[in-house]
């Protein structure tokens, strides 16, 4: 397995994101040499407004019924934690790289092992405010 150190973003960790096939996911934004080997070897990276992203993945559902369990999810300390991973954390990835072949065509990808977080952006889904408390000198106008 492997490890890759990038920003997060659109990052599902402890609960899949089911807006299509269920999976684990994240985009991982790396500088322009990493992204340019994993094109070469391949490896589908996506051109993001923030630079170019890896994108790391693990279906839910697997063969048979099976089902996969998440990615593990821990701090600088590799203390498992459940928070949600917010646009612009730093994180490193654990991955494993693995090909198919199917109907004659061969099929790459990176299954989602292990997530670290660095520095933590903190997810905010609109349900805490944001506002700051203001002084009543600030508030006269």
């Amino acid at each position: 397995m492997a490890v890759l150190e990038g920003t997060a973003y659109w990052a599902f960790v402890t609960t899949p994101n089911t807006t299509y096939d269920p999976c684990y996911t994240v985009n991982l934004v790396v500088d322009n040499e990493t992204a340019q080997a994993f094109e070469d070897r391949g490896f589908t990276v996506k051109q993001m407004n923030e630079g170019p992203a890896i994108i790391i993945k693990r279906k839910v559902n697997g063969p048979n019924g099976m089902i996969r369990r998440a990615p593990v999810l821990m701090d600088r300390l590799k203390q498992e934690i459940d928070v949600n991973v917010g646009n612009g954390s730093h994180v490193k990835v654990q991955y494993k790289e693995w090909e198919s072949q199917w109907n004659g065509k061969t099929f790459k990808g990176l299954d989602f092992m292990k997530m670290q977080v660095l520095d933590l952006v903190e997810y905010n889904n609109g349900d805490v405010d944001e506002f700051d408390i203001e002084g009543e000198e600030e508030a006269e106008l």
